[in-house]
């Protein structure tokens, strides 16, 4: 038995020994991986060399096996402890993109401005909130999954409003503290991202979210035939497979080509406000604003800033009242899946 455990624990050694070597190569060239292993390589020699010259297993056996495989753990995993050096490799998904410099050189940084005054949830048009519907096609979200959800709730005084509720893009993001395996990250440009290439789908950044804006792929969803046309990209998750976490992306792909986002350009009434804080500008479409003069003159807020989340999405107040709505028009037309028509098997599905 002893022997064995011999043997297991070497190889083990060994493995993570030339891991570190890997890993110091990819990131920090040839050279630094010949010191690592100038370094590291004797120090392994010479601890066998020495167990050997004792003679005896009790040298080794003296050793609790626990931090025996911890010493052995700290030998491989020295390049860990490296500048600039991850034990986790990044895949090619979730590499950094180029990020957006604004006309000042500055790197733009995303955020959104949605004015209540304006949201009536699509009443006065008879339809879904078409900024959900705009997003659910965009995307392929499969139901009941809502990455821009509306909400409607109670308003001091009497009545309800309507909450547009996207990822709120936090500058201080719970999510991404608690995710293990950095599968959820930050980007220079704000935008909070998944990447599902590396998803264990432990659902941390789930209970973390103070907004529960985030969703798991229970099942395979089903997607339309066009979606097999779609490129996976953390920017753009069309296709996420199952045991993975969604949720909406800010469409910073959309936003660095020069468009606006979906949930943006599908909005009737003009309410949803996207742009560069850095620059200080933000349009719905139609009008450009000034984003620090348009949140301070109109009263803004975010949700729960108490938790020091430091979201990007402000909320004028309003109950939809420049779009003709009262607090006593209550109600709105449910969610639908245009897509899931399309997509075979969506009959049946259940998260």
């Amino acid at each position: 038995m002893v022997i064995w455990s011999r043997i297991f624990t070497k190889a083990v050694g060994g493995l993570l020994l030339g891991i570190g070597a890997v890993i110091i190569g990819l990131r920090l060239g040839p050279a630094a991986m010949m010191i690592y292993l100038a370094v590291a390589g004797p120090a392994a020699l010479i601890n066998a060399l020495r167990q050997s010259l004792h003679g005896s297993a009790n040298t080794f056996d003296e050793v609790p096996p626990r931090r025996r495989m911890l010493r052995i753990m700290a030998l491989g995993g020295a390049a860990a402890a490296l500048p600039g050096v991850s034990l986790i490799v990044p895949s090619k998904a979730s590499a950094e993109v180029e990020p957006t410099r604004g006309p000042s050189g500055r790197i733009r940084q995303w955020g959104m401005v949605i004015d209540l005054r304006r949201c009536d949830a699509c009443q006065s048009q008879g339809t879904p909130p078409q900024c959900t519907l705009a997003c659910i096609e965009g995307h392929k979200v499969p139901p009941p999954m809502e990455w821009i959800e509306i909400f409607e709730v109670d308003v001091a005084g009497g009545g309800t409003q309507f909450l547009p509720m996207p990822c709120q893009q936090c500058q201080n993001p719970p999510c991404v503290n608690v995710c293990p395996v950095t599968a959820t990250y930050s980007t220079p440009e704000g935008s909070v991202l998944i990447d599902q290439n590396r998803c264990i789908g432990c659902r941390m950044c789930m209970a973390a979210c103070p907004y529960d804006r985030r969703f798991f792929n229970w099942g395979e969803p089903p997607v339309p035939p066009e979606a097999a046309l779609a490129n996976y990209d953390p920017e753009h998750q069309v296709g996420a497979p199952m045991g993975t976490v969604v949720k909406c992306d800010f469409c910073p792909d959309m936003a660095r080509a020069g468009s606006l986002p979906m949930c943006v350009v599908a909005c009737p009434n003009n309410a949803i406000y996207y742009g560069d804080l850095e620059e200080d500008i933000a349009t719905n479409g139609v009008e450009m604003i000034s984003v620090s003069d348009f949140i301070a003159g109109n009263n803004s807020y975010r949700l729960k800033e108490e938790l020091g989340t430091d979201p990007r999405v402000h909320y004028i107040p309003g109950h939809g009242e420049l779009a003709g709505r009262t607090r006593e028009t209550e109600g709105r037309l449910p969610t639908v899946w245009p897509w899931a028509e399309r997509a075979e098997g969506s009959a049946n599905w259940s998260r």
